[in-house]
């Protein structure tokens, strides 16, 4: 007889299926009709047993995923076998389900937990009684779809490694088995092998930095924690500076052009020579009095070196970079009283707004 004709239909349900005199009894103790039924696509969540070989040691807290369920429904089905094709394949687990049920949750033990916490009715099942046809096989699925969700914490995952690894005999063919290399496996394995002192400090230290101390002695575990630690530190206070140097260099322009603008005086020259026109009678001054008509801005008593400049052998005041847009403008943000730069601004804009649209 096949494992199909033994077990029923197949991974995902199917048709009517024959009753065995388990499920017979199941029946008779618990109500719910087997006779000749396809598989339920809905099942109380109370009829449903925790698996007693779930990878998770715990299931953490669901409080959220319970109020998602009931607030927003459940999007995923969990995935479930028949009691009595659990128990064939899991006979000394037999004791350790839950009483009156008629499913065993295959993957989902979460969603399982949360939906009896929010009180749903039912909860969406995937009949699959073909999961395994040991406890081997069930263990190796329920870790696989634990590991593809990255829902199982380090050493859950490495006790189920080491579980599956008595199984297969060697990491190169548990490795193969998992679709994954033969170091990852090691590396996760290699968890089992810390101290006690330094599995409790998993998920507060780096867990590839544990992962790479685990293969040594015991007594050396700890003083390699410490210097792998300190050489990433190191590593990491390099990249930030190399990181900050990078970003004063890429600064550097910007900075440039604001020191070309600050060697020159605050100050806009009266036509003459150079052909640039005298402020207009609304140019204020920095105190917000109207500058009287013709008057030219004042200059600084006393120029520093870096203002002035020496012409025809004669050191005279840097005159206001006309010629450089950038410049000029770097020197009136850094010079310039907010409420004076806001004025320029808004005179500079109605002036552009004024002229014709060049052709050009």
């Amino acid at each position: 007889m096949s494992k199909a004709d033994q077990l029923g239909a197949g991974r995902f349900g199917g048709g009517a299926r024959p009753v065995s005199a388990r499920r017979q009894a199941v029946a008779a103790a618990t109500g719910v009709p087997t006779d000749g039924v396809a598989p339920p696509t809905e099942l109380p969540p109370h009829r449903i047993s925790l698996n007693p070989d779930n990878p998770r040691s715990s299931l953490g807290d669901l409080t959220d995923l319970a109020g998602s369920l009931r607030t927003h429904g459940q999007k995923q089905a969990i995935t479930v076998m028949n009691r009595d094709a659990y128990i064939k394949a899991n006979p000394e687990r037999e004791a350790d389900l839950e009483p009156d049920t008629t499913h065993v949750v295959i993957d989902g033990s979460s969603r399982l937990a949360a939906a009896r916490d929010a009180a749903l009715a039912t909860i969406k099942v995937m009949v699959s009684d073909d999961q395994g046809a040991n406890s081997e096989e069930l263990l190796e699925s329920a870790l696989v779809a634990n590991i593809h969700r990255q829902d199982l914490s380090e050493l859950d995952e490495a006790r189920a490694l080491q579980r599956l690894l008595a199984i297969h005999g060697s990491q190169t063919a548990l490795a193969k088995r998992l679709h994954r290399s033969q170091g990852w496996v090691s590396q996760r394995l290699a968890l089992l092998s810390l101290t006690p002192e330094l599995q409790a400090r998993i998920g507060d230290e780096p867990i590839d930095l544990l992962r790479a101390v685990g293969s040594k002695p015991p007594e050396q575990q700890g003083p390699a924690l410490a210097a792998l630690k300190q050489e990433r530190a190191r590593k990491e206070a390099e990249k930030r500076e190399r990181k900050r140097s990078k970003q004063t260099e890429l600064d550097a322009p910007a900075a440039q052009a604001a020191g070309t603008a600050d060697g020159y005086y605050g100050v806009i020259e009266g036509g003459g020579a150079d052909g640039h026109p005298s402020p207009s009678p609304e140019h204020e001054t920095a105190g917000g009095q109207a500058r009287p008509e013709g008057e030219a801005p004042t200059l600084p008593a006393q120029p520093t070196a870096t203002e002035i400049a020496t012409v025809g052998g004669e050191q005279q005041p840097k005159r206001f970079p006309y010629e450089d847009g950038v410049s000029a403008a770097w020197y009136l943000i850094h010079k310039m009283p907010p409420d004076e730069f806001n004025k320029m601004l808004d005179r500079l804009n109605k002036h552009r707004d004024g002229q014709p649209i060049s052709a050009g």
